[in-house]
């Protein structure tokens, strides 16, 4: 089985699953898994192996030291969610698997509160199966790039985080990445933690997340698409008060995100993470809202997370310098970066809430994802392009 762990999925899914608990118990979700490289084909046999770990997954659960760990580890986190969480069991008749076209078709649907978790093990599962049949690589020399990439990042000031699992090539690459970064001694100070809940408790390091576009797409539909972003943020401050402040600008592009980012908003949050577009300009774009609004922005934060590379972090850190502060999430070029080049470049999206469309824009136009009439809903809501 290849996950071994209630745990090891990203925090932000657990932060998102007590939230939905708390506000939306009733609403049912869907989701679509998507190939972006069309050229990685999927056969039978593949799908079969996949079927087989999917009915395995009700054999985890959350174990007494995992549920003590969340608890002192994450006080954000709800008693009353701990306790559902523990007796939580993945449910395989939410998830339809099938071939068509050597192309991997994937759904989920079910209860929003349930559904939620499946995403990011699901990911693993499939990246980590595909490249089981991959010839030609191995794991030789993967801790000694892991140690040279975490001393560069460190060596220039950035703080750096581990957001590899949804991508991984396999789990032991991941742990061999934290493993790397927590054991270097004084190689490795840049390292901050890694959003994967599991390896953080292994290795005693920090869980890194917040919030998903999900989130925020689903509040597209249950109260508002013109507004989702600040109904979002209402939702997550009524759930989590002032902990779990980083925003995410780019559901429905950032000018959108800035309309409602407001004093209250932006002094709320930490910070904001970046996640599609130009970086440069959205850090631009971001310390001049803050300026606006008559804040320091050396007081906030910009994560950055969106397909960086050690070289892209450390121009960014030092266009950030005496601007704002800045720290890196790097998921693929951790860990699915071997001498081949070859990762799925695929993801998972929310597709419909209550049965409803829901779509991400994001910043980059190639990237929106949803039902094609919604986008163009969506299009003249944010945009005024015409239907």
């Amino acid at each position: 089985m290849i996950i071994k762990s209630m745990l090891d999925s990203d925090l932000y899914k657990l932060t998102m699953q007590n939230a939905i608990l708390e506000l939306y118990p009733d609403a049912t979700a869907e989701y679509v898994f998507i190939n972006r490289n069309k050229n990685y084909i999927f056969d039978r046999k593949f799908c079969n192996t996949l079927r087989d770990e999917i009915d395995r997954m009700p054999n985890l659960k959350l174990g007494l030291d995992e549920k003590d760990w969340l608890r002192n580890q994450c006080p954000y986190l709800k008693p009353a969610y701990l306790e559902y969480l523990s007796n939580y069991r993945f449910n395989p008749n939410e998830v339809d698997v099938s071939i068509k076209d050597s192309q991997l078709v994937l759904s989920i649907y079910g209860k929003w509160f349930q559904t939620v978790l499946w995403e990011v093990p699901l990911m693993a599962i499939i990246s980590e199966l595909y490249f089981e049949s991959v010839k030609g690589w191995n794991y030789d020399g993967q801790k000694e790039l892991a140690r040279e990439k975490g001393r560069r990042l460190s060596e220039t000031g950035c703080k750096f985080a581990d957001f590899g699992t949804r991508r991984r090539r396999s789990f032991r690459t991941q742990f061999d990445l934290i493993d790397v970064f927590r054991n270097s001694g004084n190689s490795c100070p840049g390292f901050v933690g890694t959003s994967n809940p599991y390896l953080a408790f292994k290795f005693g390091v920090t869980p890194m997340g917040t919030i998903a576009h999900e989130f925020i797409q689903a509040e597209s539909v249950l109260n508002g698409l013109r507004h989702a972003n600040r109904f979002a943020m209402n939702d997550w401050a009524s759930v989590y008060k002032a902990s779990l402040g980083t925003a995410l600008p780019d559901t429905y592009g950032t000018d959108a995100f800035l309309e409602d980012f407001s004093l209250y908003h932006a002094k709320l949050w930490d910070g904001v993470r970046q996640d599609s577009g130009d970086p440069f300009k959205f850090t631009d774009k971001i310390v001049e809202h803050y300026k606006k609004l008559r804040i320091d922005p050396m007081s906030k934060t910009i994560v950055f997370s969106d397909s960086l590379d050690v070289d892209k972090a450390i121009k960014l850190k030092e266009y950030c310098k005496n601007k704002i502060k800045c720290s890196f999430g790097i998921g693929t070029n951790f860990t699915n970066s071997f001498s081949d080049g070859k990762y799925l470049n695929m993801v998972i999206k929310l597709s419909k809430i209550n049965g409803i469309p829901v779509v991400k824009l994001s910043e980059d136009p190639g990237k929106a994802i949803g039902d094609p009439d919604a986008i163009k809903v969506a299009k003249w809501t944010f945009f005024r392009k015409p239907l």
